[in-house]
């Protein structure tokens, strides 16, 4: 599948924001099922746009203007070529040890409850790893209701999991906590999901998780589907939970209120037939 995505974030401030530093995780790579065909940041003001890659693997673009600004918009636009791979994700950039994955994190911390749906899942079959992943995501899955939208804040897994209904990223986080309760590394993904049929215009980026399976490797889990990914995700970054793979971060100095506006496209483009 080829999938077209536009996404614009537009900032407007109160008053000229100054020290404008903007910290962006958009830029896809390369691994089995995936080949990036082209791919493009553009930022309405003149300024500097550094490229680095964290210590995730993740590339990462740092954004500072050349003068104060009262209004920015970050448009990314690109093309990429994806293929089913059932879930398993291979070729990926890998900078950190598998257990590390299993750390606890600010946003996928496991409450009690978490830990009981957890266990109560892992009961119910016999110890397999990649049965009782696909199991835990019918459970988070069914328990909270996915509510489609911009997060307005980062919410805490045993928060989300309370009030039993979230965007993608809180179930994702009440996945990947529940995982790590039952002693498997799994970590936050953020990108792009195209749903079959759909190419109607979106608030945001999706997110999902990945845990690590026994001879399988990474495997790509949804619980706001309730389905494992399919060749139509884009994945962009990974890290522990969101805060360490959201597509934009940044500070400022000044500016008054800021106002935020996100115009985001992803569809199924046509592929040029080939000579």
């Amino acid at each position: 599948m080829r999938i077209r995505v536009v996404h614009e974030t537009h900032y407007s401030y109160e008053h000229p924001a100054r020290g404008l530093i903007q910290v962006l995780r958009m830029t896809p790579r390369d691994h089995d099922g995936q080949y990036v065909r082209r791919w493009r940041i553009e930022p309405s003001i003149d300024g500097r746009l550094t490229e680095r890659e964290d210590g995730f693997g993740n590339i990462v673009h740092w954004f500072t203007p050349d003068q104060a600004a009262d209004a920015l918009v970050i448009r990314v636009t690109g093309e990429v070529d994806t293929h089913e791979t059932h879930g398993i994700v291979r070729g990926t950039v890998e900078r950190l040890p598998d257990p590390f994955y299993l750390r606890e994190s600010e946003l996928a911390a496991a409450s009690p409850a978490i830990k009981a749906l957890a266990d109560g899942v892992a009961a119910a079959g016999d110890g397999a790893p990649l049965p009782c992943l696909h199991r835990l995501m019918e459970a988070v899955h069914t328990h909270m209701t996915y509510a489609p939208g911009p997060a307005s804040a980062a919410v805490p897994a045993p928060s989300a999991f309370e009030a039993g209904r979230g965007v993608c990223q809180d179930l994702a986080h009440v996945f990947i906590a529940a995982a790590r309760h039952l002693e498997i590394p799994a970590r936050y993904v953020s990108g792009y999901f195209r749903p079959e049929g759909d190419d109607a215009e979106r608030e945001t980026p999706h997110g999902w998780a990945e845990a690590l399976v026994p001879d399988l490797g990474w495997v790509g889990f949804d619980p706001a589907t309730g389905e494992a990914t399919t060749q139509a995700y884009i994945r962009i970054a990974a890290g522990l939970d969101y805060l360490g793979a959201a597509p934009i971060r940044g500070s400022r100095t000044g500016g008054g209120t800021e106002t935020l506006d996100v115009r985001l496209r992803v569809e199924q483009a046509q592929a040029a037939p080939q000579s």
